[in-house]
């Protein structure tokens, strides 16, 4: 089984090890994609900090991201799964799973980056700032460029299990799973439920939807082995007491009503 995540906006720092071996890296087929994306980072960020600072929309406050972005190649790298911060993965935290769970997820879940294309969590990586819906100045933007690397390698990596679609729509664009990779990939959608008025409404919330999509995933990892089909993936998050309901072919909403 995968599963695909975002990535977070904010990044912790590396720790005080080596700066990353793209040579390393899992999925070595996206290597060439890899180095031309921080090749094009970094000298927009060291040439011309306040175009860098305009170009990935940061305000005056991340001025520091541009610096940071600059140094990516000579930056101390640490794990993906340290790196990434944010709703979703404190509510997943990777970092207090139990040994089987963590062996779980270091074996299925793949985290999907401007910068990098996607990532096992057991990469390391430096911190940076690359959303997938900016526009640089070479390559457009990451969303599309990765597409076709994406499609080249991903598919030959799968497997013949589920997917676990946790992405937000920016990075669910890099990469859709076709033919019958796409036939056994679930998207999930999260939805908060309220009654107004003694009437049910269901509404799309930002941080329900990251703090659910992690506690989601956590409660899979720690709950045995993973879920070999999609119709018992949709099983086992019931059986888990989440309130799942099919609104389409391998679309699944989530529904919460408290965080």
């Amino acid at each position: 089984m995968w599963v695909l995540l975002p990535p977070s906006e904010g990044k912790a720092e590396g720790s005080a090890g080596a700066p990353v071996d793209l040579g390393a890296l899992s999925l070595p087929g996206l290597t060439a994609a890899r180095e031309r994306m921080i090749e094009e980072l970094t000298a927009l960020c060291s040439g011309d900090p306040e175009k860098a600072r305009e170009v990935l929309g940061l305000g005056e406050r991340l001025r520091g991201e541009v610096t940071r972005n600059a140094a990516l190649r000579s930056a101390p790298a640490a794990p993906a799964g340290e790196i990434y911060t944010g709703v979703l993965y404190d509510a997943l935290g990777l970092g207090s799973l139990s040994a089987a769970a963590r062996r779980r997820a270091r074996e299925s879940v793949l985290v999907f980056s401007g910068l990098w294309g996607a990532l096992r969590i057991t990469d390391r990586i430096p911190g940076y700032r690359c959303p997938a819906g900016v526009r640089l100045p070479g390559t457009g933007t990451p969303a599309a460029f990765w597409r076709g690397p994406l499609a080249e390698v991903l598919p030959a990596e799968a497997g013949r299990g589920p997917v676990l679609d946790l992405r937000s729509s920016a990075y669910a664009g890099m990469w859709r799973p076709a033919g019958d990779l796409g036939r056994r990939t679930v998207a999930v959608r999260v939805l908060q439920v309220r009654t107004v008025g003694g009437v049910e409404k269901r509404s799309v919330v930002s941080h329900f939807n990251k703090a659910t999509k992690g506690r989601l995933l956590r409660g899979l990892l720690e709950a045995g082995p993973l879920p070999r089909t999609p119709e018992r993936l949709t099983d086992a998050l019931r059986e888990l007491g989440w309130r799942v309901e099919e609104n389409a072919p391998g679309r699944l909403d989530v529904l919460v009503s408290e965080v």
